[in-house]
C-alpha cells in the first residue's frame, strides 16, 4: 500500500509520505454528487420546500422583496449560481427587479466593493437589482424583540417592511453549531449590541473559558443557537433557502422552505455527509484545509483546525497545512495577543466581544490541550503567544512533530474543512 500522500496547500500540493506507523485512518467525507441541472433543482426546492407553503403561494404580484445574501467571507456559498433562478421566479409572478433589494448580511463586518458585490450575486444580477450592505451601526435599526436570554433584538428595517427571502449556506460552525439559517438574521443583519449579546453565549458564564454547551455541530442545548432562533422568531422571515456544497465546492444539496425546519433539515443532511465516524483519537492528526480559498487566511483555516482537534487524544499533536496568503484574515486577529500576554484574554473578550477575538480565544484553548504546529506563511512571532508552533516547510514542521519517533495512531484528513470527526460510542 502506497503511504505517500498530496495534500493541498494553497494552490499547490505538498506530497507526504507516512510509512511506518502503528495505525494510518484517512479520513474523507461521504461522496455527495455534485447537482447537475442547478435551475430544475432551485425549481424543485421551491416547489416542494419543508414546513412552508409552495414559494408561488407565498409570493404575488407586486410584492415588495428583500432578499438577504451572505457577504465576500462566504462566497463558497455561490449565491451566484442559484439567486438568479430565484429572481426569475419572482419576476414570473409579476414581482419586477426594481421591487426587489438584495441585503448584503455582513454582520460585524466592513461593507463590500462593487467588485464584491458583482461577485457575491453575479454580473446580470447585479446590473439589474438594487445591492445594498446591512450596517449593524444605522441608527434606523428595528427593535423587534427581546429573547429570553435577555438578547435585544435590533434588526435592518427592510426586514420588517419587505417580504422577507433568507439564503445563505449550511456547514459546521464551531460555536453555533451550523451556519446558515437564522444566521442571516444574527448576526447577519443585526445590530452590533445585539450580535455581541447573542455571541457572549460562547463564553461559560461562571468560569473563564468557552462555554461547554456549544461546539461543532451541537444545537441541543447550545444557548448560543437557541438564542438565534428566538432572535430569528421576533423576525419571522417568509422563506428560506440555503445550499450545501461539496469538497470542491459545488452545490449538492438545496433546502428550501421555513427558516427554522428547512434548515434543520439541511443540518441533518449535512451532518451525515460530513460526519466521519472514527474507533478512537489519534495521537498524530494531520490535517489539510484542501487548498486555496479554504486556506486562504489563520481565520479561515481555523476551522480545519478545530475539526482536527476532534481527532486528537488530549496532549497529542495536530500539523496543520495551511498556506495563509492574507495572513491572519481578520482585522486585529493578532491584537488579542496584549490582553493574553497580559493574562487578561478572558475579561477582555467578555469586555468587547468579538468573533475574531472568540477564534483566537478558541485556539489558544486548544494549544493548551494539545501541540499544534502550524504549516503556513505565516511569521512564526505572530503564533508563539498562542502556543502554536508556526513553521515555512514541510520538512521542519515533521522535524518538529518527530515523526520518525511516532508509532501510534496517526489520522489524516486531507479535506479538514468539511470533514467532521465522530467518535463512535461503545
Amino acid at each position: 500500500m502506497d503511504n505517500t500522500f498530496a495534500l493541498k496547500y494553497g494552490s499547490n500540493s505538498l506530497e507526504i509520505n507516512l510509512e511506518g506507523f502503528k495505525t494510518l485512518e484517512v479520513l474523507h467525507s461521504n461522496e455527495m454528487a455534485p447537482i447537475e441541472d442547478l435551475k430544475e433543482a432551485v425549481c424543485k426546492a421551491l416547489d416542494h420546500p419543508i414546513g412552508s407553503k409552495p414559494f408561488d403561494e407565498l409570493f404575488s404580484k407586486g410584492d415588495q422583496v428583500v432578499i438577504v445574501v451572505s457577504d465576500i467571507t462566504r462566497l463558497w456559498i455561490r449565491h451566484d449560481l442559484f439567486l438568479p433562478h430565484i429572481v426569475e421566479r419572482l419576476n414570473t409572478l409579476g414581482i419586477p427587479d426594481e421591487n426587489i433589494i438584495v441585503l448584503v448580511a455582513t454582520g460585524t463586518h466592513r461593507g463590500q466593493t462593487d467588485e464584491e458585490r458583482c461577485k457575491i450575486v453575479g454580473k446580470e444580477l447585479y446590473s439589474r437589482l438594487q445591492i445594498i450592505d446591512h450596517n449593524c451601526d444605522a441608527p434606523d435599526l428595528v427593535h423587534v424583540g427581546t429573547t429570553t436570554r435577555g438578547t435585544e433584538v435590533k434588526i435592518n428595517k427592510l426586514l420588517t417592511e419587505r417580504k422577507t427571502i433568507l439564503t445563505g449556506g449550511i456547514v459546521h460552525h464551531l460555536m453555533a453549531g451550523f451556519g446558515g439559517g437564522r444566521k442571516s438574521i444574527v448576526p447577519g443583519v443585526a445590530g452590533r449590541d445585539t450580535i455581541a449579546q447573542n455571541h457572549l453565549h460562547a463564553l461559560d458564564p461562571h468560569a473563564e473559558t468557552s462555554n461547554p454547551k456549544i461546539g461543532v455541530g451541537v444545537l441541543a442545548d447550545n444557548p448560543l443557537h437557541l438564542d438565534m432562533v428566538e432572535s430569528a422568531a421576533l423576525v419571522d422571515p417568509l422563506f428560506l433557502f440555503n445550499v450545501v456544497v461539496d469538497t470542491k465546492g459545488s452545490p449538492a444539496k438545496f433546502v428550501a422552505g421555513h427558516w427554522l425546519d428547512a434548515w434543520e433539515a439541511g443540518c441533518q443532511w449535512a451532518d451525515v455527509k460530513f460526519g466521519v465516524p472514527i474507533d478512537e483519537k489519534a495521537d498524530l492528526v494531520i490535517a489539510s484545509c484542501g487548498g486555496f480559498p479554504k486556506d486562504m487566511s489563520l481565520y479561515q483555516a481555523t476551522k480545519t483546525l478545530f475539526n482536527a482537534a476532534l481527532a486528537v487524544k488530549p496532549g497529542g499533536i495536530i500539523l496543520l497545512l495551511a498556506e495563509c496568503r492574507e495572513g491572519a484574515g481578520a482585522d486585529a486577529f493578532f491584537n488579542w495577543s496584549t490582553p493574553l500576554k497580559e493574562g487578561q484574554l478572558d475579561a477582555a473578550l467578555r469586555k468587547d466581544f468579538t468573533i475574531p477575538g472568540y477564534i483566537f480565544y478558541a485556539a489558544v484553548e486548544l494549544a493548551c490541550k494539545a501541540k499544534v504546529i502550524l504549516l503556513s506563511t505565516i511569521d512564526p512571532a505572530l503564533t508563539q503567544p498562542m502556543g502554536i508552533e508556526a513553521v515555512h516547510s514541510l520538512e521542519e514542521a515533521l522535524k518538529r512533530v518527530d515523526i520518525e519517533n511516532i508509532n501510534q495512531k496517526v489520522i489524516l484528513m486531507p479535506y479538514g474543512g468539511n470533514t467532521i470527526p465522530i467518535q463512535k460510542i461503545r
